[in-house]
């Protein structure tokens, strides 16, 4: 038997296992009442069968006659045998379901079943009409919460959730909410605000890395200010080629994002030593600066929306120091820029309801599951993370804190002893070898 002949037989052989696989998770995912339509997705991850679905959720879980409306969700497919990893992410999940090499770190590790979550009000996860009521951390946890009911009808091996960012800390509520739900919880990078604007993250700011690195950056921002009439014109004339509309003047909006360059510098860990002379000509200041901090955040235009509707609401944010540049700032136009500026006029009254931090809050300080919470020691988000649980005593929640980390950290930067323990952890946790 020649050699071009086994491998032909080989190659039919592993078509006809796959074929076969696929006919299975279809035939499953046929049964579940709440998955309106799936289709496969094809992925260059040839060791599980992709599909993209639709699965109805209730607007309101206090009020079914609210409605439904369909999320997005992804399942990677690996076997009944393996865990699950489910995402909760935070925003819209479109990088994931459209990216033909996407997986994501967990299930890497875990060589695990994906279930990957787009947030409700999110891309195409948004109720038709949008009616902002039901977008609450409430409802969106009954939304993972089903989703895993359902699921593990099917997978019963160990579960984990996971989730970056906004994603983290949906994570850290899901535990909270449905502690029962899940075995093991790896939130990165998540914060648990208190508040509209949260009050933590300027006095972190004030003592972040060393004095050195927070003194360029701080007199940059004054170069900033004291150019903000020969830098306002360039400012205005990129806005207008990119055709971003603001509720406020563009020279508040330019205030305001030379007050988020410390903010934005700090979060995304870029070296001091990227930032321009201040001698350095007009163009060279402001074009560095859009980069850093680029105007369409704060545009009417801006695409996500829904997260700061849920900042006002729920969720929380931050503000920002403005005592090293009274001069240059009126408070009155910085003050409660979260509504004024990134939010249409029905909002300017909504008082932030912090029932979920306190619930959270209180969740984790007399429990203690199993989680690996994980954190950068320079990402202004850790200020609001729960990192005050390593003073608790517990036995099962771990906070590990990335030396010089930013808000990129992940497992695979921790440094090699902590990404091992890490490692030994889930490995014990979720017997997934």
């Amino acid at each position: 038997m020649n050699k071009r002949f086994l491998l032909l037989l080989s190659l039919v052989l592993v078509a006809l296992v796959s074929f076969a696989q696929n006919k299975d998770v279809e035939k499953m995912l046929k049964k579940i009442e709440y998955v309106k339509s799936f289709d496969p997705i094809v992925k260059n991850d040839t060791t599980r069968q992709y599909y993209l679905m639709r699965f109805t959720q209730l607007l309101d879980t206090d009020n079914p006659s609210a409605g439904t409306f369909e999320q997005r969700v992804m399942l990677g497919h690996r076997g009944y045998d393996r865990p699950v990893v489910i995402v909760t992410e935070g925003y819209g999940a479109d990088y994931a379901f459209n990216h033909p090499r996407y997986m994501e770190e967990l299930t890497e590790i875990l060589d695990a079943n994906i279930i990957f979550v787009e947030h409700r009000y999110f891309l195409g996860s948004t109720p038709e009409p949008c009616n902002w009521d039901y977008l609450t951390i409430e409802n969106s946890m009954e939304d993972y919460h089903r989703i895993i009911t359902t699921f593990k009808k099917f997978y019963n091996r160990k579960w984990a959730s996971t989730g970056i960012s906004k994603g983290g800390s949906t994570s850290i509520f899901l535990r909270a909410y449905y502690p029962e739900d899940l075995d093991v919880s790896v939130p990165y990078v998540g914060p648990l605000s208190c508040a509209v604007e949260d009050g933590r993250h300027e006095s972190f700011l004030e003592r972040v890395s060393t004095k050195e690195n927070r003194d360029a950056i701080r007199n940059f921002q004054k170069e900033l200010f004291e150019r903000k009439e020969r830098l306002l014109p360039l400012f205005d004339e990129y806005c207008l080629e990119k055709g971003l509309t603001f509720r406020v003047p563009t020279s508040t909006i330019y205030d305001l994002l030379v007050l988020e360059y410390q903010f934005s510098m700090w979060q995304w860990g870029t070296p001091v030593d990227k930032i321009p002379a201040l001698d350095s000509d007009d163009k060279t200041i402001v074009d560095y600066f859009i980069k850093m901090c680029g105007p369409d955040y704060f545009a009417a235009e801006n695409s996500i929306e829904s997260f700061f509707v849920q900042a006002v609401k729920d969720f929380g944010y931050y503000g920002y120091n403005i005592e090293p540049f009274r001069k240059y700032v009126n408070e009155e136009e910085i003050e409660g820029y979260l509504k004024r500026v990134l939010l249409p006029e029905e909002f300017a009254d909504v008082e932030f309801d912090d029932t979920n931090h306190r619930f959270v809050t209180d969740y984790y300080t007399e429990n203690d599951p199993k989680m690996i919470l994980i954190y950068g020691e320079v990402d202004p988000w850790t200020a609001s993370g729960i990192t005050w649980v390593r003073d608790r005593n517990k036995e099962n929640m771990k906070v590990y804190i990335q030396p010089g980390g930013s808000h990129t950290t992940r497992i695979k930067t921790m440094p090699e002893e902590m990404r091992n323990e890490i490692l030994e952890l889930l490995d014990e946790w979720m017997e997934y070898k």
